[in-house]
C-alpha cells in the first residue's frame, strides 16, 4: 500500500520519508492523526492529499514497528564465566 506513495530522499526534509511528490512527512501525518485529527480535516487543510496518501503513511509506520526487534537484558550474574 506505502509503496510508491512514500519516498525517502536525502535532498528532501532531510530523508525523512514523504509522501511523493510533497514536502509532507509520514512523521507530520502520524502527529496529526495522533492529535486526533481525521483524514477529512486532514485533506481539507493539506488538499494535495487523498485518503490514499494518509493509509499510506500509516502503513508504512505499521511495516517500520514491525520490523523492530527487542531483546532480553541478560543477567551477567547467570552466565557461566566464559561469557562474562
Amino acid at each position: 500500500m506505502a509503496k510508491g506513495r512514500i519516498v525517502v530522499d536525502p535532498r528532501v526534509m532531510l530523508g525523512k520519508p514523504i509522501i511523493a511528490g510533497t514536502r509532507i512527512t509520514v512523521e507530520q501525518i502520524l502527529k496529526l492523526l495522533a492529535a486526533g485529527e481525521t483524514e477529512k480535516t486532514i485533506i481539507k487543510n493539506y488538499p494535495h492529499l487523498t485518503k490514499g496518501d494518509i493509509r499510506a503513511a500509516t502503513a508504512y509506520a505499521a511495516e517500520l514497528v514491525g520490523e523492530e526487534r527487542t531483546y532480553p537484558l541478560v543477567d551477567e550474574d547467570k552466565l557461566p564465566v566464559a561469557l562474562r
